[in-house]
């Protein structure tokens, strides 16, 4: 095989990947949109060029030795953003689960790194692609070396080459730094000469060869103004024709030899991938090794099995959706026998049925709330579950991704084939053999037994067995009751709103074109450039490799300067609607006329609840028509109407109930606007000196608090630099200094513990807290300190849930509980109940969990959910 040597500037594509995605989190918190740009990057690399050689280099810190010849080397650069700088590690670990060899060097650049490793390279005449977002490097191409430029993103590039280089500029890579030496780069504050730009640059030495002849020749340049800054500017042109070249020395401890890439593994990707949570990458490895050689089961008959004993039940459904999907057979294990006994005869074994549906007979399962919706749709009630591995297992640690029992035992030391092993994945997927399927199922069966008394085992040590059996557990079969009943959904109000919408759509398309003075394609980026920016001269924002951006803050800014950006603006937001909600969800309805959506119990590692097919919880209610959408959900029944009951501020109040602090407590106690006052406090001001604006800023720093909001961040919420948003939250942690304190606290906790918990004991580890890098243990500080917060909250409203659900049951009240969307509970309830009803529900809500600070509920009610907000 003939030897190819990649070499990647690291700093330069993690911050491509970056401002080319859009700023994605996994449920950890954790954002991952440089990542992931790395990855599709180093994939396409791989399979495109094949390297045998590849080395990934990083910027080892700010200062290196070309600041020595200029001080202001780099300067004027912003800070990194905090969301990118916490990436740099995770790409380090992606770099390491593709075996690739990554390397950085103090007081050196990644540019000299893969500069002296080039020319290495160069010398044993081995094929080199430098792939870069700085122009910079390409004065390394030659006959051996190109320069992959990406563009735009991380997979647009351009190929410099001898040959390119020579038809773009008119001379060789050589030159490059002479270049740079007479325009500078700004992106590096290097100076150059005041007023050459690259077309000036260009000629000068397409006639003088290097910047040291065109000041050998300055008698010879016509043109007063440019000769002038010619003859002033010489020190400065030689000095940044300098700090622009590449030392292809550095002393490197690195060798051709290290970047041989080893034997590739997928196990550390697939590691890497679950908890960013890259769902598709882990779609396309090929993670389906041979299945293990491991002996059969032999089946016995349900007659067989002790149903006096504790029993494990497992079941399950082909594919995913398991409110509507083929039921696979069902196995029950009491731990000496194991029965298998098929879907279609469930309903028709009398015995086994009167077993399912006995409450004194105790049971473990998998998964509860899937376990009890199959029965259900089978005919047949489950009682009597004590005990759910899934929950005890995302319990003991949240960050583990539980897709099947093969996963659960793998974390707990066993061994055991997975689901993607039988049934196969994506299009291949397919119901096996009967025997295989028996096999597999009877294997699960005992194997979530054995599991189960291991897993409530630890949860007794964490002191976490009370939040398996009084919150999640009971949680599981209120969430399977609301799953099954659904929500009626109006699909003729949805398509009146889809051809009201496409109307408002139709009207704004005609007046952009009108104010454009021509029709374009306002959904591309490019041609919306050119009539912003060229056509209505619109002032230029910020420009990319490819144009003009027309991206949402770039717009927000231009907004006031001309009618047709408030109309692009609302275009965006009304054509997304459209698309993904209006006539997303008339798709989603069933035969019944509701949506049934899923609600995922043990995905958040803050304990909060997310909802798929469809998610219901992200509904956009900023915008008036995002609001109405809530108009086609509505009560089932002629007489009922839809009740939602909504905590206020949860996350702030238990925030004053964890913290103690006296100024925030008090304002909760008395009632007194928590925004208000927190402006006050910020700003130095009495009551009624506070402006709209003082408290609008007062939220975002309330909120972004609680959820760790980094300067960046908050810079971006608020429209205002980066420095104001520091000094903004640095106010606040001085006017709340209990709130300061608990920060301190529970960053030093966890540093201890090596994780955080809840109100009601929930977990969440956090190994970085301890790390020696910078950027991993700032994130781990910020969760330390929000996880608690979120935590709390969240354990709350799932309380109210299950305790509502026994208190319910005890009165004669007619409501049911239809969804969770974050602090809000959503029902059906006849109007004549209304006014009892929602005392009732604020009482439970109310007091869930006992605080130092009243909890607050506020309930309304209608005709739909629109109404009931």
């Amino acid at each position: 095989m003939t030897e190819k040597l990649i070499l990647i500037d690291g700093n330069s594509l993690a911050f491509r990947a970056f401002y080319a995605l859009p700023l994605l989190k996994n449920t950890a918190g954790i954002h991952t949109n440089a990542v992931y740009g790395f990855t599709l990057l180093l994939e396409k690399i791989i399979k495109d060029e094949q390297p045998t050689h590849f080395l990934v280099a990083f910027d080892a810190g700010k200062t290196t030795f070309r600041h020595a010849t200029y001080k202001d080397y780099k300067g004027g650069r912003q800070k990194t953003p905090q969301e990118l700088s916490e990436q740099f590690p995770y790409i380090r670990k992606l770099v390491e689960a593709y075996h690739i060899k990554h390397y950085e060097l103090p007081n050196y650049e990644a540019d000299d790194i893969i500069g002296t490793l080039s020319k290495e390279a160069t010398a044993n005449k081995m094929e080199t692609i430098i792939i870069t977002g700085d122009r910079d490097l390409t004065q390394l191409v030659n006959d051996h070396v190109s320069v992959y430029y990406t563009k735009k993103g991380v997979t647009d590039i351009d190929h410099y080459t001898p040959a390119f280089i020579h038809e773009k500029y008119g001379f060789g890579p050589e030159k490059i730094i002479d270049l740079k030496g007479l325009m500078g780069d700004t992106s590096d504050n290097i100076p150059g000469v005041p007023g050459v730009g690259e077309k000036t640059a260009i000629k000068l030495l397409l006639e003088y060869g290097t910047v040291e002849e065109v000041i050998a020749h300055l008698d010879d340049i016509k043109g007063k103004k440019l000769n002038e800054n010619l003859t002033l500017h010489q020190a400065d042109a030689l000095m940044s024709k300098e700090l622009a070249t590449i030392n292809t020395a550095a002393p490197i401890e690195v060798s051709l030899a290290d970047t041989l890439i080893t034997e590739d593994s997928t196990d550390n990707k697939i590691e890497l991938f679950k908890s960013l949570e890259f769902k598709q990458m882990l779609g396309s490895l090929d993670t389906a090794p041979q299945a293990e050689e491991v002996a059969a089961i032999e089946l016995a008959s349900l007659e067989e099995i002790n149903l006096d004993n504790r029993t494990s039940i497992l079941i399950d459904c082909f594919k995913e959706n398991y409110l509507k999907n083929e039921i696979l057979p069902l196995a029950i294990s009491d731990g000496n026998k194991t029965a298998v006994i098929t879907a279609d005869a469930i309903a028709r074994n009398d015995t086994l049925a009167a077993y399912l549906s006995d409450d004194s007979k105790p049971k473990v399962v998998y998964d509860a709330k899937k376990t009890t919706v199959l029965l259900n749709r089978l005919g047949v009630e489950i009682k009597g579950i004590e005990f759910d591995i899934t929950l005890a297992s995302y319990l003991l640690d949240p960050s583990n991704t539980i897709i099947d029992v093969a996963e659960i035992a793998r974390l707990e030391g066993k061994s055991l084939t997975s689901n993607d092993q039988i049934f196969g994945k994506g299009a291949k997927m397919a119901i096996p053999s009967d025997d295989v399927l028996n096999d597999y199922f009877a294997k699960q069966a005992v194997t979530v037994l054995e599991l189960s008394a291991i897993l409530k085992d630890k949860l007794e040590k964490n002191e976490q067995l009370a939040l398996h059996d009084e919150l999640e557990l009971p949680l599981a079969l209120v969430l399977a009751k609301m799953e099954m009943r659904g929500i009626t959904v109006n699909k003729d109000e949805l398509a009146a709103m889809q051809h009201e919408l496409q109307g408002r759509l139709d009207t704004l398309i005609s007046s952009i074109h009108s104010h454009a003075g021509q029709e374009f394609n306002i959904n591309s980026p490019k041609q919306l450039g050119v009539v912003l920016f060229e056509d209505l001269k619109l002032p230029i924002i910020k420009k990319t490799k490819t144009g003009y951006s027309t991206a949402v803050d770039v717009l927000e800014v231009l907004q006031g300067k001309h009618p047709i950006i408030d109309d692009i603006l609302i275009y965006r937001q009304l054509s997304k609607l459209q698309s993904t909600y209006v006539e997303g969800l008339q798709k989603m309805i069933g035969s019944d006329g509701r949506i049934h959506t899923r609600f995922n119990q043990v995905l958040a590692q803050t304990g909060r609840l997310s909802s798929v097919d469809p998610n219901l919880q992200n509904i956009p209610i900023r915008l008036d028509e995002g609001r109405k959408i809530r108009k086609a959900f509505t009560a089932a029944k002629p007489g009922w109407v839809i009740f939602a009951a909504d905590y206020s501020q949860i996350e702030l109040r238990v925030l004053a109930h964890i913290t103690g602090d006296a100024s925030m407590s008090e304002a909760f106690i008395n009632g007194t606007d928590i925004h208000t006052k927190t402006a006050m406090e910020v700003f130095d001001v009495e009551k009624d000196e506070v402006t709209p604006n003082m408290r609008r800023q007062a939220k975002a720093v309330n909120f972004g608090i609680v959820y760790g909001i980094s300067d960046y961040g908050l810079s971006q919420s608020l429209g205002i630099s980066r420095k104001a948003a520091q000094k903004f939250i640095d106010d606040y942690l001085a006017s709340f200094p209990n709130v300061k304190q608990y920060m301190d606290d529970i960053i030093q906790q966890a540093k201890q513990d090596e994780f955080v918990s809840t109100l009601m004991k929930r977990r969440r580890y956090i190994p970085d807290i301890t790390s020696r890098n910078f950027n991993l243990r700032g994130f781990a500080e910020r969760t330390a300190m929000n996880t608690p917060i979120q935590g709390s909250a969240a354990d709350i409203i799932k309380l109210a849930m299950v305790n509502y659900d026994k208190a319910v049951k005890a009165t004669e009240f007619s409501a049911e509980l239809l969804l969770q969307v974050h602090d809000e509970l959503i029902f059906e309830v006849p109007e004549e109940e209304v006014e009892a009803f929602s005392l009732f529900v604020k009482d439970i809500m109310e007091h869930a969990l006992p605080l130092n600070v009243p909890l607050l509920v506020e309930s309304d009610f209608g005709q739909s959910w629109y109404d009931a907000k």
